[in-house]
């Protein structure tokens, strides 16, 4: 089980820190500031979600993998022909930028449902789900502040939703199917939900319309 969760997190990681990546490339950043994005998409979530659990210091600070993955894969986004792809083919570029997204927000939703199993004697529903929630959007949330956007949850196609449907089903079925395929469904529910939601164009109702 411990070999799942790491891969499971592992996913989550080199996702985020790609989407991050190739964020800081689409606004032209320079090497440093494309591996500070996708570091800060990587493990901002978990650490937002270890002070809300009172894992202090955070993980990401204990045990610096994560960061050290995460600074890896936008450095090889940064020296690779992607820098390319982001210039001159910007549709391409989105699209796995989104799929990276979609992958990165279903790992970490379903990594905080199990975290927060781990950490709690006996976790409510609802701590499960915001933990998971938070884990799995706060990095991206970091990532659009610094690259001075606005939060990608507030304006695009489904996202914090498909995040909570995850989390819900995760959460749920735990103790019944167990932690594995849990994790795995929930995982899968939060990717076929952001890639319905881009394919059909979903969005919840905006206060403008």
């Amino acid at each position: 089980m411990e070999q799942f969760i790491w891969a499971v997190n592992l996913i989550g990681t080199v996702a985020f820190a790609a989407s991050g990546a190739l964020t800081g490339l689409k606004k032209g950043m320079d090497l440093f500031g494309v591996c500070i994005l996708g570091l800060v998409t990587a493990v901002g979530g978990g650490v937002i979600r270890d002070l809300i659990l009172g894992l202090t210091p955070p993980m990401a600070f204990q045990d610096p993998t994560s960061a050290l993955v995460a600074l890896a894969v936008s450095a090889v986004l940064f020296l690779s022909r992607v820098r390319r792809l982001v210039m001159h083919n910007p549709e391409r570029s989105n699209h796995l930028l989104f799929w990276m997204d979609a992958w990165g927000l279903g790992a970490f939703t379903v990594i905080g449902v199990q975290l927060a199993y781990d950490t709690v004697a006996e976790p409510t529903l609802f701590l499960l789900v915001f933990v998971a929630v938070v884990t799995g959007v706060g990095g991206g949330v970091l990532r659009d502040q610094l690259a001075g956007d606005m939060p990608y949850i507030f304006v695009k196609h489904v996202y914090a939703s498909a995040s909570l449907a995850g989390a819900l089903l995760c959460a749920g079925l735990w103790p019944y199917l167990g932690s594995m395929w849990a994790m795995l469904l929930g995982l899968a529910v939060v990717v076929l939900i952001r890639g319905l939601a881009a394919h059909f164009r979903w969005n919840l109702p905006r206060g403008s319309e």
